[in-house]
């Protein structure tokens, strides 16, 4: 559903899940997460949106990654989702809390073959190999499990982003772009409208 320029009925997390496609579509967005690497420096990089629940958006990652570190000493983050398209962008800021092992489990079943044999085969050590070893690599693995792994490595972690705030940009040619800004205050939702 594409959601059209004003407020959404049922608060921003319906407004952003408007945007959004429904978790069992399997074209998912790609989202921007950022975090505060342990260096002091911030850290972003492209991560696939899992799926959306009533308290969040979820992400996956290796156990090993560099994100999983910074969440673990700062779970503070920021998505950004854009729409180029529609002339949309979704900014979300919020704390990453690990979600559980049947979550997990649960959405490692819905990824594609392909991404369930990353999972397993995409390490660091896989990943310093010469290109064809690395292309030998990994059609071995897929000559082992044509329709890739069905359980996650150990290393397969989930995280819910669970908002504070949300920014809803919406651009168009007829009109100056505006951005629709909630902050999660005393229970509720403040909202402000800011220039574009």
């Amino acid at each position: 559903m594409t959601a059209t320029l004003g407020e959404p009925v049922e608060g921003p997390h319906a407004w952003a899940r408007s945007w959004l496609p429904a978790d069992d579509d399997p074209v998912r967005p790609l989202m921007t997460l950022a975090t505060l690497g342990l260096d002091g420096w911030p850290a972003a990089r492209t991560v696939l949106l899992s799926s959306v629940s009533d308290v969040g958006l979820r992400f996956h990652t290796d156990a090993r990654s560099a994100k999983v570190a910074e969440l673990a000493a700062d779970p503070r983050v920021s998505l950004v989702i854009a729409f180029p398209e529609r002339a949309q962008q979704l900014v979300v800021q919020g704390d990453a809390v690990p979600e559980s092992a049947a979550e997990s489990l649960a959405a490692f079943g819905r990824r594609s073959a392909y991404l369930r044999q990353l999972a397993w085969v995409n390490d660091p050590e896989h990943a310093r190999l010469p290109p064809a070893d690395r292309q030998r690599a990994w059609a071995t693995a897929v000559a082992q499990t044509p329709d890739g792994p069905l359980e996650p490595p150990t290393s397969w972690r989930g995280y819910e982003v669970v908002p504070h705030r949300y920014v809803f940009w919406e651009g168009g040619p007829d009109a100056a772009s505006r951005r629709t800004e909630y902050v999660r205050a005393d229970g509720g939702w403040s909202v402000d409208h800011l220039p574009g």
